[in-house]
Order: C-alpha cells, then sequence, then structure tokens
C-alpha cells in the first residue's frame, strides 16, 4: 500500500536523522527533503540562498545582524516579506515551502520546524530521533576526522543552535517528548533498524481509522 504520510524528523546531532530520514523515503517509495527545502524556499521567495544557508536552524536575534543582512538581501525578497527581519523573512519562506511540498504529496522532511508548519495536516506524523552522547560522538569523530573532545564540542553547539531555533519560531519545545508523535533513540537499533521501525509505525499508524484519529482514541 502506498505511503499516504507526509513525515517529519528533528534529530539531535550526530544521530543520523539525515540518514535515517533518506532510508525511510526510500522504503516507503517517496521524496526525502532536507538541503532541498532551503531551494525550494529560495527560489520561491527570491531571497538569495545564501541567506538561507547562513541561517539554516540558527535564530539570530542580533538587530545589527539583521539591518545588515537585509542590506544584502534587498532586490531578491518579495513585496510579502518586505519590511521583516531577514531571519523572519528566511523563516517564513521555509514556512511556506514547507507547506507547499506537503500538498504536493506524501513525503520525509527534515529539521527546519516541519512538524510545526505542518501542525494542521491530518497526514503528518512527527517524529524526533535521538542517540547515546557516547555513539554520537563517535560517529561525528569518524565522518568529520574529529578529536573526540571537538566533537562533542560540535555536538554540544549545534544542538543548542537547533534547540533555539525551533523553542524561539514554535510554540512547543525540542526534543520534548509532548512535542512528537515519536521519540526514537537511534543508538539502540542503529540507522538501518530505526529507520525500519519507523517505516513500521508509519504503516501502523496509517492503518487507523481516520475517525479514530481525530477523536484522539489511540
Amino acid at each position: 500500500m502506498a505511503c499516504k504520510s507526509v513525515i517529519t524528523i528533528g534529530r539531535q546531532y550526530g544521530s543520523g536523522g539525515r540518514e535515517i530520514g533518506q532510508k525511510i523515503a526510500e522504503t516507503l517509495g517517496i521524496k526525502c527533503y532536507d538541503n532541498e527545502l532551503l531551494d525550494r524556499a529560495a527560489k520561491n521567495s527570491g531571497i538569495c540562498q545564501e541567506l538561507f544557508e547562513n541561517h539554516d536552524e540558527k535564530p539570530t536575534n542580533s538587530f545589527l545582524y539583521s539591518l545588515v543582512m537585509d542590506t544584502y538581501s534587498m532586490g531578491y525578497a518579495s513585496a510579502a516579506l518586505s519590511g521583516m527581519p531577514i531571519n523572519h523573512k528566511v523563516f517564513l519562506a521555509q514556512f511556506n515551502a514547507i507547506k507547499e511540498i506537503a500538498n504536493e504529496g506524501p513525503c520525509v522532511m527534515v529539521g527546519r520546524c516541519a512538524d510545526y508548519a505542518l501542525d494542521d495536516f491530518s497526514n503528518r506524523i512527527s517524529v524526533f530521533i535521538y542517540g547515546d552522547m557516547s555513539k554520537r560522538i563517535r560517529r561525528i569523530a569518524n565522518k568529520y576526522d574529529l578529536t573526540d573532545a571537538k566533537a562533542k564540542d560540535v555536538i554540544q553547539k549545534t544542538d543548542k543552535q537547533r534547540a533555539s531555533y525551533y523553542n524561539y519560531y514554535t510554540s512547543k519545545r525540542w526534543g520534548d517528548i509532548s512535542s512528537y508523535d515519536l521519540c526514537i533513540n537511534s543508538s539502540i537499533l542503529g540507522i538501518d533498524k530505526t529507520a525500519e521501525f519507523i517505516c513500521n509505525f508509519v504503516r501502523e499508524r496509517e492503518a487507523v481509522p481516520e475517525d479514530m484519529k481525530k477523536r484522539g482514541t489511540v
């Protein structure tokens, strides 16, 4: 049976969330959007793509920085976004791109507050992937040829940025179990088995009658 869901994935750095998302999409026969979200948002909004990359899941509250970046982006932003600080322009453009992609059909979306943007989509399934710090350190250290100390520092800083971004732009808390349909530790099953577990969850969730989902009886 064809997948009918839009699966959003929040993830701790080093938990393998991106790779898991790609494997889920491959298994279910749907597309996976990660950096592709930035491409779509830049194309639709007319804002320079470099700004999306610079702001990617990194909240910037500096008024001076926003003024500088606004000047840099002049001539790119659409009239609908004019008058906003650049960090808000970037977020709104991503927010709109996420909704547009979800309306095109089932897919996997990684990060960028996609679960929040699609909160009113009945076919959205939100997942948060986390992992043991020791396993995440090994993964990042091996992948980027870092010392364990440096890998841990990068992990902690990236997680802090992602949490700040999510908490700043949404009404929920990053990594809080109440913010997601499913939270899973990828360190227990590994990348492949975690992806398989989530696929099975999606299939079981889709098998639940719609009226039961709406009543919250499952």
